[in-house]
């Protein structure tokens, strides 16, 4: 479980591109992708808290979580726009303390030989100024803690 996040973000362009490859079938990675228990266990840096307050992982669901540390509490919601099991999701994504600077997210799932799994997606801001905003708030150790920490739960699932 040593697979390494790759993100990129082209200069001039308003989006973040991720790939992560997994040691896991497609199904489990999916499945804590749409899975609300799960989802609240591994989104996010290591050091912050999961509250799923809704999640309904559905065309045109909706969820919102807060991620929390000491008093410091972090809202983020989003709708749902395609959910097809173990290939795709399409989906909004906005961070409530920087309110009307809503990205369009997308993730596919891809098996790959040996039952691994490989994770890729696009992030898409709607200027250059709210996507290296969010950058700079530490967004790709997020990212990277929070793919790791899937990981170790793919690891405990005996269905993974």
């Amino acid at each position: 479980m040593n697979n390494p996040l790759t993100v990129t973000m082209p200069e001039g362009e308003p989006y973040v591109q991720y790939e992560r490859e997994f040691d896991f079938p497609v199904h489990g990675v999916f499945r804590a992708h749409v899975d609300p228990e799960l989802y609240g266990q591994w989104i996010g840096p290591r050091d912050l808290s999961t509250r799923i307050d809704v999640f309904d992982a559905r065309p045109g669901g909706a969820y919102r979580f807060v991620q929390s540390r000491d008093d410091d509490e972090y809202a983020f919601r989003g709708v749902f726009h395609t959910v097809r099991e173990d290939d795709f999701m399409l989906q909004t994504f906005e961070y409530e303390g920087y309110p009307d600077s809503v990205t369009l997210e997308y993730a596919t799932f891809t098996e790959l030989p040996g039952g691994r799994s490989k994770l890729t997606g696009r992030s898409v801001f709607p200027s250059l100024e709210a996507r290296d905003g969010m950058a700079a708030t530490g967004m790709e150790t997020g990212m990277t803690e929070g793919y790791d920490q899937l990981d170790e739960l793919l690891a405990r699932l005996p269905s993974a």
